[in-house]
């Protein structure tokens, strides 16, 4: 057997079908990827915890059950990281990106984190993120910024930078994220790598206290990979239906067979800025060369109009109640569960989540009552869209190259095009389009009609097959030794 690439450079599905027919072990797989860790992690911050010890204890099990001949599920010894919001593992420092708890240990596991261990993943830590994901890149005070390993004079985007930067850089093959306004996707296009937000209600947030807090804005978890491929297969693990979660819906999608789905099927719309957004001209040039992959594919591309009827600043002056509004919930929650209120710790507390919460207690329920028109003309107008065509395409971020340690603000809505599909609901991934002759990553963004996650999955496959953007990272070295704990 070939060992030319180093374990670190396959998918989880290479990965899982190696480990499956014994040619390698699942402790090779999670050695190789603790020691790319230890190599890389120091130069990117990705992780916050990691877990070596607890993984090799379960790839040494999973090699066992091989052994014994039982069955095992899809994902049996792939090594996966957990964003360090949600990503509940029962035993595990869960910090939320935040000081505060730094020393906070998770008493429960997840569903979503269940789901992929029933699958035989193992989990070898938690990624990074801004405190509780409150903006689009990832600072903290716990570990520090997260850079892209693409640049690591740039930030890795938030709030699921610390993942995003994990896989891009070979640590994992899949790592988990959270979407409340772009929170997988702009990580994912500042990374180079695929970030997956699935239809609100596909996959279950069986959080807690609050069963129903993340529903006002559409906050989805769903993952971040090298490969469409490989999101299929963990969507395929995490999707379903959860009792605890009272918004989760009973909706059957097989990702696989819309990998198959011919591109010649597919009718694609494009609009460079929906109507709003300040694009920049490299990042725009970027995104339509990419979209002469889905030509070259067979599938239809139109430029049409996005059209909501409203500019950019009236756009942000609607959402703005909505997000700031759910973070004062989310503090309040905070408060009553865990007897921490965050506006009385200044000092280990961003000026930023401090800002957010503040304008939060300036809404009240009439300011929310006045934002739903406005959102529901942005859903009605894409949905326009989505009658004629099956999919939507778009820059992901209207620039490129946030510095390593720049904010471009809480407030600054024109910076990223993710948000307007967590308001409406619709399932939307991002993925490489390709580098600008700074050097700089651009993503694209795809959007599908709500609940058909597999038509955003077949036209990103089809991209990747034109466009295949593995080139994007650089993979040295082989298994590594031992485990790395920073529990």
């Amino acid at each position: 057997m070939s060992r030319e690439r180093p374990l670190t450079a396959l998918s989880a599905t290479e990965l899982a079908d190696r480990i499956r027919r014994r040619e390698i072990t699942a402790t090779e797989a999670v050695e190789a990827h603790l020691e790319r860790i230890r190599e890389r992690d120091d130069e990117i911050d990705a992780f916050v915890t990691v877990t070596g010890e607890r993984a090799l204890e379960a790839a040494a099990e999973a090699d066992r059950a091989l052994e014994r001949g039982e069955a095992v599920g899809p994902l049996h010894g792939v090594p996966i990281a957990l964003k360090d919001l949600g990503g509940l593992k029962e035993g595990v420092r869960h910090t939320f990106g935040s000081a505060l708890f730094a020393d906070h240990v998770a008493e429960r596991t997840a569903a979503i984190v269940e789901r992929l261990e029933d699958a035989g993943a193992i989990v070898v830590g938690k990624t990074n993120t801004p405190p509780f994901g409150h903006k689009g890149t990832t600072i903290n005070d716990v570990v520090g910024p997260t850079a892209s390993p693409i640049d690591t004079d740039l930030n890795a985007g938030g709030s699921s930078g610390g993942s995003a930067a994990a896989v891009a850089a070979g640590m994992v093959p899949i790592a988990t994220g959270s979407d409340a306004g772009g929170s997988i996707r702009i990580p994912a296009a500042c990374c180079g790598v695929y970030g997956f937000k699935p239809t609100f209600g596909l996959v279950p947030d069986d959080g807690r206290p609050s069963a129903f807090g993340r529903s006002t804005h559409n906050v989805t978890k769903g993952p971040l990979t090298r490969s469409v491929e490989d999101a299929a297969l963990a969507l395929s693990t995490m999707a379903g239906p959860d009792p605890a979660d009272p918004r989760s819906v009973p909706v059957d999608i097989d990702p696989f067979a819309a990998l198959e789905r011919p591109a010649s099927e597919l009718r694609i719309a494009y609009s460079p800025d929906l109507e709003a957004f300040p694009v920049e001209d490299d990042v725009r040039a970027v995104a339509e060369d990419a979209l002469g992959a889905f030509e070259a594919a067979g599938a239809t591309v139109e430029e049409v109009r996005v059209d909501h009827g409203y500019s950019m600043a009236e756009l942000g002056e609607a959402v703005e109640p909505t997000f700031t509004t759910a973070m004062l919930r989310a503090a309040t929650t905070l408060e009553e569960s865990a007897g921490i209120d965050l506006r009385e710790h200044e000092d280990e507390v961003p000026d930023s989540l401090l800002e957010m919460i503040r304008t939060g207690e300036e809404y009240g329920p009439a300011d929310l009552a006045r934002t739903e028109p406005v959102r529901t003309d942005v859903f009605d107008a894409v949905q326009d869209v989505l009658a004629e065509y099956d999919v939507l395409v778009t820059p992901t971020l209207s620039r490129v190259g946030v510095g390593l340690r720049e904010d471009p603000g809480v407030a600054a809505w024109d910076w990223s095009l993710a948000w307007p599909f967590n308001w409406t609901g619709h399932p939307a991934a991002s993925a490489p389009a390709g580098l600008t002759e700074r050097g700089y990553p651009v993503g694209i963004q795809l959007v599908g009609r709500r609940f058909e996650d597999g038509t955003v999955l077949a036209a990103s496959a089809a991209l990747e097959r034109e466009r295949p953007w593995d080139r994007l990272y650089e993979f040295e070295g082989g298994a590594g030794e031992g485990g790395d704990d920073r529990e």
